[in-house]
């Protein structure tokens, strides 16, 4: 398995110039700015703390423009950077690893963190839930070795869910889960936020658990870069964690209300009360580290559950895949 994901990393950058599916850069004027173009893994609420740092203009006092570019799949997101098609990727850090172990000479180097747990939810068909309900029913899961799969893994074991009897369903594309629940495919879904909610609000199911608090503390969501870029540009990347380290010191002392109010343009399809009630999920949640610094036994969390599904056959050196730059 771990080949295969290895394969299809170095694929995608072999294929040539990413198809970029979304957008989000709010002003095109030429300004004194630097642009980082950043590959996100999905738009969510789960990563307020970033867009907080966007949209309170932390980003801008660090001389920095943010160009969004929505890149569906970790795999992809590791392409992206890799190819040169973005500087930054946010996603699970285990792409990074894959990355790595493929004996990529200008590998990824993560440099801060931002969730420090699952941010999925459980979507069932009502609201009458036991972890053990799963055992027996089909559930959609979203791509083998990826990190919602492996922290669902993760909390299944932890829940005491004889995993042998889910029937785990990784064959639905991670943009077209809430849809295929939709259509009847599967018993349950594993969906982030907003879509949860979402899929909730117009009756397609229920919100019954969620993922990140029967997993484990990990670095679930980081930034990464290559190896040379880290390099050559480490003032500029100071600079944007500055900002993101802004963002979490604001989402871990202000209300959901306040958090909801500064991101809202970053959903306008989402009603300010939705947003609001989906960021207090996450904070209820505990889902935000504190700051960007990622602990060398958080990695080890990360390391030993990809070793445990045979995704990783020994840890890796943490001193050589992350650099803290919030230790400087």
């Amino acid at each position: 398995m771990k080949k295969k994901v290895i394969a299809t990393i170095i694929g995608l950058v072999l294929i040539g110039s990413l198809v970029i599916t979304f957008t989000m850069f709010k002003n095109e004027e030429k300004t004194d700015l630097t642009r980082i173009r950043l590959a996100e893994v999905t738009h969510s609420a789960f990563y307020a703390p970033l867009y907080v740092a966007i949209e309170n203009g932390y980003m801008k006092e660090e001389g920095i423009e943010i160009e969004l570019l929505l890149t569906p799949g970790a795999d992809k997101v590791a392409a992206a950077v890799l190819s040169g098609d973005v500087e930054v990727g946010f996603a699970g850090p285990e792409s990074a690893i894959y990355v790595y172990e493929g004996k990529e000479e200008n590998f990824l180097v993560t440099f801060a963190g931002l969730t420090k747990r699952d941010g999925q939810f459980i979507i069932g068909k009502s609201d009458k839930f036991n972890w053990k309900d799963l055992e027996e029913k089909e559930v959609l899961v979203g791509r083998k070795g990826g990190m919602p799969a492996l922290n669902f893994l993760n909390a299944l074991k932890n829940a005491g869910v004889d995993i042998s009897k889910v029937q785990l369903n990784y064959s639905v594309e991670f943009a077209a889960l809430s849809g295929s629940f939709i259509a009847g495919v599967g018993d349950y879904v594993n969906l982030f936020e907003p879509n949860a909610t979402k899929l909730e609000s117009e009756g397609f199911g229920k919100v019954v658990a969620s993922i990140g608090e029967k997993s484990g503390v990990m670095p679930y969501t980081a930034f990464y870069t290559k190896k040379s870029y880290l390099n050559d540009n480490k003032d500029l990347l100071k600079k944007f964690n500055n900002a993101l380290n802004k963002g979490l010191e604001f989402v871990s002392t202000h209300s959901e209300a306040e958090i909801a109010e500064i991101i809202l343009p970053q959903f306008k399809d989402t009603s300010l009360s939705s947003l609001e009630s989906i960021v207090r999920r996450y904070k209820e949640s505990d889902s935000w580290y504190k700051t960007t610094f990622i602990t060398e036994s958080d990695f080890k969390n990360l390391e030993k559950l990809m070793i445990e599904n045979k995704l990783l056959d020994d840890y890796v050196p943490y001193d050589t895949l992350i650099y803290n730059l919030s230790n400087e």
